[in-house]
């Protein structure tokens, strides 16, 4: 059961990264690629109808690890309690510069919820991230299992850490780039015009910066964190998360003809998923690693609940996600094609 839940709040989270990745990724390039009127609401509209709706993968996920993994719960948010706050208002301050722009007709009001709405998507990525990147490196976890962190130390992996050093900054940039580009495909493949040219346009020019740091961060995760081969060197069929890595980058490659638009959007979701895969498969069965030498690495064995509260969960996660794959199921469906670009509100 602890291995089956483990690899459950990675499907939920690998979602979130995948679904809102391509929303977050329309916002973090959204002043660069839409530059008129017309265009910004073509790119709003293109993630209008999914947008709140793929953020209910993350609040599954933590919910999911609210009950399955309570002291990892516990003990991740006491050190990433500042982070965490911080998220949730970018979260809120992003939704609310969605909604209120669109009942907005003053030209300085828009401006500033499009500035706020850009804002916000850019430093959800950087956060998103560095989180990551701080979970994989490895926390100074005490004998309470308990930790905290300082913003920054001396920028060095090691036994004291601080949230940003140089290998949580490699991980924020990847995420940055990767969404990024994973938001211009979606805007390739969604809308027309000079808005799906400019968006393509911009993901010729992130396509090997994302090739780049990827190449970068596969080496530097093995240094921050030399236990990450542990599981890959007992279990080869892991090498096949790397190799859809690859994959991935090789499929999504930009500058396709209108009809590979979406292959290449299926290649950036491959990467996603495959680099998120590659994550849980270096940690696993690590929920948390321990850095220095006061603490414990927190495990699924360490931090699992109750079997009576894990099997009444799965009975009923199982019926909450039939209900979430038929929702996502209709939407998407109803949302096929490209957005016009002179319809009004949300979607079509």
């Amino acid at each position: 059961m602890g291995t089956l839940w483990f690899w459950i709040v990675a499907v939920m989270l690998t979602a979130y990264v995948v679904l809102d990745g391509f929303d977050l990724g329309v916002g973090a390039v959204y002043l660069f690629v839409a530059r008129t009127e017309e265009e910004r609401g073509q790119a709003l509209r293109a993630i209008g109808p999914v947008w709140d709706g793929n953020e209910v993968w993350l609040l599954a996920a933590g919910g999911t690890l609210f009950f399955a993994f309570p002291l990892l719960y516990a003990s991740a948010f006491s050190g990433f309690y500042l982070p965490l706050m911080m998220v949730l208002w970018l979260l809120v301050l992003r939704g609310i510069s969605i909604e209120l722009r669109s009942h907005s007709a003053d030209p300085l009001w828009r401006t500033f919820f499009d500035g706020l709405f850009a804002l916000a998507s850019i430093l959800l990525t950087i956060f998103f991230g560095a989180a990551l990147a701080n979970v994989i490196r490895g926390v100074p976890i005490g004998p309470d299992n308990y930790f905290f962190l300082p913003l920054w130390t001396n920028f060095r992996t090691g036994a004291s850490p601080g949230i940003l050093d140089w290998y949580t900054i490699l991980g924020a940039l990847m995420a940055l780039a990767g969404l990024a580009l994973h938001g211009c495909l979606y805007l390739a493949l969604k809308t027309e015009g000079h808005l799906e040219h400019r968006a393509l346009s911009t993901a010729l020019r992130l396509w090997p910066v994302v090739i780049v740091l990827t190449c970068l961060g596969i080496p530097a995760t093995i240094l921050a964190r030399p236990a990450s081969l542990a599981y890959y060197t007992h279990h080869p069929a892991a090498f096949l998360a790397p190799l859809g890595v690859i994959a991935g980058l090789a499929l999504m490659r930009p500058g396709l003809p209108a009809r590979s638009r979406f292959k290449s959007f299926l290649g950036s979701c491959l990467y996603l998923t495959s680099m998120m895969v590659g994550a849980c498969l270096g940690l696993f069965p690590v929920l948390l690693p321990a850095v220095g030498t006061t603490g414990h690495d927190l495990t699924i064995a360490s931090a699992i609940s109750g079997p009576h509260t894990l099997h009444v969960g799965l009975v009923w996660w199982s019926f909450g996600m039939l209900l979430a794959l038929m929702y996502f199921s209709i939407v998407y469906w109803l949302f096929r094609g490209k957005v016009s670009q002179h319809a009004e509100g949300y979607g079509h």
